[in-house]
């Protein structure tokens, strides 16, 4: 049932639900995260349940858990959800893994959703907010060339807006840690293939079934760079026994800790290691 902008402005969405009732019938790239969550669960409160479409892109890149829990969330909000197969391992662009590798993966990503929008009359969305227009996302200049929009952008709304109103509806994404595409592990240059992504993907499932949360493996050949929240760093230390056979039975020969931490996208163009501060 269909929630009035008057409704939705009580409940805080306002201007969220004025841009999303100019949009119309939307079809949002469904990532699971704490932004895409949001935008799907906001845009069905405004327009109704049968106006919003996700589309959730499947591919090696899209860590299993992260499948997993786009299709807990659509079933938990009663979310119309669609898995679309994307071919971006097929784009020699793509595997290249230049500094534009996520420009040609949105390229990808639109070309399967474009005949749905087509289909339900309605227009693609992503769940870009304000912080991310400071960060060097190539993808979201493929979305845009497209024809799609950021609502978040468009109300103005940053990732701290997007958190705290999702905490505020009872949306459990609300502290939901980053987890960028698979790919976002693998230094620029680093072909990216099928092995290594199950690799990363792999160990990456392994520390997280230990009980750690924020993650990242960051992929070089046979050696792999754990970067953790620093407050973990202690239990990581005292199983390391534990952390490092898990590593090792995902492929890796050598395992190291990365003492600084957990730092978001940081083998961006920029940073450290041609580091990518700011992407997940």
């Amino acid at each position: 049932m269909t929630v009035t902008v008057t409704a939705a402005r009580a409940r805080g969405l306002e201007p969220l639900a004025d841009v999303l009732e100019g949009i119309g019938p939307v079809v949002v790239a469904f990532s699971g995260g704490a932004d895409s969550a949001f935008l799907a669960w906001a845009a069905a409160q405004v327009l109704g349940r049968s106006s919003v479409l996700c589309a959730t892109a499947v591919s090696a890149s899209l860590a299993p858990e992260e499948l997993a829990d786009c299709r807990a969330l659509a079933a938990e909000w009663s979310l119309r959800l669609v898995e679309l197969t994307t071919d971006e391992l097929e784009d020699p662009d793509y595997v290249r893994n230049d500094t534009d590798r996520c420009y040609h993966c949105k390229v990808s990503l639109m070309d399967a959703v474009a005949p749905l929008a087509t289909a339900e009359s309605a227009t693609v969305v992503l769940g870009v907010n304000l912080d991310d227009l400071q960060d060097h996302r190539p993808g979201q200049r493929a979305a845009a060339e497209r024809g799609a929009r950021f609502p978040l952008v468009e109300a103005a709304m940053t990732k701290a807006d997007v958190r705290r109103l999702s905490r505020r509806h009872g949306l459990r994404t609300w502290d939901k840690p980053a987890a960028a595409c698979l790919a976002s592990r693998l230094p620029y240059g680093t072909p990216v293939t099928l092995g290594t992504l199950s690799t990363v993907a792999s160990a990456e499932s392994a520390l997280r079934a230990l009980g750690f949360g924020q993650l990242r493996v960051r992929h070089y050949g046979d050696l792999a760079r754990i970067e953790l929240d620093p407050a973990d760093f202690d239990s990581a230390l005292s199983r390391r026994h534990q952390v490092v056979e898990a590593v090792r039975d995902a492929g890796y020969r050598y395992v190291t800790l990365d003492l600084e931490g957990f730092r978001s996208g940081n083998l961006h163009p920029g940073g450290e290691d041609q580091s990518e501060r700011g992407q997940p």
